[in-house]
């Protein structure tokens, strides 16, 4: 990748709002160096916008589509005087961080499942090699204000995960955020903390302690350019970042906390989800206890059941999962869910159908599958990707 498509990229990473659903089709559509050429030419002619965008991508755009890119760009252009990548390198390199984009060898592959919600770049402040702490960690979020319950679990789980050689990612908050992260540093391992504003604001302040820590034996990253603050708007849209780890594991967490939106994100992308049962009289485990009833997470107690979630189908079969029923895989759940994708391919929800599974048998099946190579998740779609395996 040349030096000027890697700063539109950059660019882009400073001019729209993390999971700017708009601004990733454009660039999804035209590519980032000719939708920031295109921005540029709205601004000087805003009339010729439409015109100018359908020559570049013919018919293939849909009207409505056409008309909302037009009427987004004002909000792009505000942000052209302070999205030069030069800047941001700069200022990048200041801190000692580094900056990746999709294209990179070293962009996670775990954030390109996001689809078209991938973020346009990735500020990287630790020598870590974020992608494998993604494709093998374990997200433990939860409650702020969690309680001391809470917060032995959290240690606990996270030492565990630790010990197993797996990193925790979180999100440096209050609470079970930080708890998870002082875990895994005191285990020996490494951390990944998903920052909502630029990875030279620590936030919150009260843990830049800890956050140098994790730069120290793991990463801390950002989809927004350091200087940016952390808007509250960018604690929801980071979510989805952590989400992309191997496992999610909601500790603690009320009707309303962020954390449930960190296990919906994991749940979308097929990634397990597990929740920590608490007392049913305590308001700071309800938000578990509906992830639970809704069939969006499985209940956790301890960290086998975590790391059962997302092992993959060898481990399954050095357990004596696998026998003469289950035509080779891991167990019928994933022969079925396989046979249910069938050669055109199928949505979580045919599958499920399909195979006779409940919601979270059907993700379950799905992600182990997806972690031996048999499917991939396509546009929301399960296709299979190998066929070396009989399934008759």
């Amino acid at each position: 990748m040349n030096d000027k498509r890697a700063d539109a990229w950059i660019s882009w990473s400073a001019l729209a709002e993390p999971a700017d659903g708009l601004a990733c089709a454009l660039v999804a559509t035209l590519g980032p160096e000719e939708a920031l050429a295109w921005l540029r030419s709205a601004v000087a002619c805003p009339r010729g916008a439409a015109g100018a965008l359908m020559e570049r991508v013919g018919a293939g755009l849909e009207s409505s589509t056409l008309a909302r890119l037009v009427e987004a760009a004002p909000r792009w252009a505000s942000r052209l005087d302070r999205a030069e990548a030069h800047p941001h390198r700069d200022h990048a390199a200041r801190i000692g961080a580094r900056i990746l984009t999709p294209e990179d060898d070293e962009f996670p592959g775990a954030l390109r499942d996001l689809g078209p919600a991938t973020p346009h770049a990735l500020y990287v402040r630790g020598d870590a090699d974020v992608a494998a702490m993604l494709a093998d960690g374990i997200a433990v979020v939860g409650s702020r204000a969690c309680t001391s319950y809470g917060s032995h679990v959290a240690a606990e789980l996270s030492a565990a995960a630790v010990d197993r050689g797996r990193a925790i990612v979180s999100g440096g908050a209050y609470g079970i955020d930080v708890v998870a992260h002082r875990a895994a540093l005191a285990a020996g391992g490494a951390t990944l903390a998903v920052m909502a504003g630029g990875v030279d604001r620590w936030y919150p302040a009260g843990n830049a302690p800890l956050l140098e820590r994790v730069c120290a034996s793991g990463a801390v990253v950002s989809e927004v350019p350091p200087g940016w603050a952390p808007h509250r708007s960018r604690f929801l849209t980071r979510n989805r970042l952590i989400a992309t780890a191997a496992a999610t594991v909601v500790v603690e967490a009320a009707h309303r906390s962020g954390a449930l939106s960190t296990a919906r994100h994991a749940a979308q992308l097929s990634r397990p989800v597990a929740a920590v049962p608490g007392p049913v009289t305590s308001a700071a485990s309800g938000g578990c206890h509906r992830l639970i009833r809704d069939g969006v997470a499985v209940i956790a107690t301890r960290y086998a059941e975590v790391d059962e979630l997302c092992a993959p189908l060898e481990a399954a079969r050095e357990e004596g999962l696998e026998g003469e029923a289950t035509g080779g895989f891991g167990s019928p759940g994933e022969r079925a869910a396989f046979d249910a994708v069938g050669v055109r391919g199928a949505t979580t929800d045919e599958v499920r159908i399909a195979a006779g599974l409940s919601p979270v048998e059907a993700r379950r099946a799905l992600a182990r599958l997806q972690a031996q190579g048999q499917v991939a998740s396509v546009d929301g779609r399960w296709t299979r990707v190998r066929k070396g395996r009989r399934t008759s």
